[in-house]
């Protein structure tokens, strides 16, 4: 799948917003559908079948997490939360939650049109690429190998799982709890963010030309880490 012409299912109850991500995404050569309840969302992620949802978290019948517990039950496709809501906590819960990312209104048309590439070009990658091209930072899963501008890195084995966790999800927003469980494992580690800040720190000063201002790992304040990369 490719980003042109994928099908784009907006949910959201605000016809204004529903107008003008029909319009810009149809003058982008996307498919769209739209939704103004939940439960018309629900529906309409069953039959129509998109490659990806830009879900509302205030709809008038249920509640946008609701709905998106609905849709991770039974689908991977990649949702993007878009809200007025601008609290940390709000969106980490939607992160945690199966949400890929999510914008906050009032948004830039820009941004989110990047922000939706990013996650429809996750969802098309082979899941078992046994190479991860990122940039000038290549991540061998096979061989446990990670390479930046032709040169082998050395990392620690945590090091290089926390890499990976973020090489494999770049572009998504990772929070703090996902990284410390699918790193470290155990739920003893799952509320404590200070093995995360002092391996990301590592990470960096390995993998960044200037560590006090990253390339690749960009935090989210309150929330996580985002992998970021530039696509040749």
């Amino acid at each position: 799948m490719t980003t042109m012409g994928a099908k784009i299912l907006v949910i959201d109850d605000e016809a204004q917003i529903r107008k003008l991500l029909r319009v810009t995404l149809t003058a982008h050569g996307f498919e769209t559908a739209e939704a103004a309840t939940g439960q018309e969302g629900l529906l309409q992620a069953a039959m129509f079948r998109p490659d990806l949802i830009v879900l509302d978290l205030g709809l008038p019948d249920m509640t946008g997490m609701e709905v998106l517990d609905g849709i991770r039950e039974w689908s991977n496709v990649p949702i993007i939360i878009l809200t007025a809501q601008d609290q940390e906590h709000d969106k980490v819960a939607a992160l945690d939650r199966g949400a890929d990312d999510y914008v906050t209104k009032p948004f830039g048309m820009g941004e989110f049109m990047a922000r939706m590439r990013v996650a429809l070009r996750h969802i098309a990658k082979a899941p078992d690429e046994p190479v991860l091209k990122l940039d000038q930072l290549v991540i061998d899963l096979a061989k446990r190998s990670v390479e930046l501008n032709g040169e082998k890195l050395k990392l620690t084995p945590t090091e290089y799982d926390l890499l990976k966790v973020l090489g494999v999800n770049a572009g998504r927003v990772m929070t703090h709890k996902q990284l410390l469980k699918q790193v470290w494992g155990g739920q003893q580690y799952e509320s404590d963010s200070q093995y995360l800040r002092v391996y990301v720190g590592h990470l960096r000063k390995k993998i960044e030309t200037d560590p006090a201002r990253p390339r690749y790992i960009l935090t989210e304040p309150g929330i996580g880490y985002r992998f970021a990369w530039q696509e040749s």
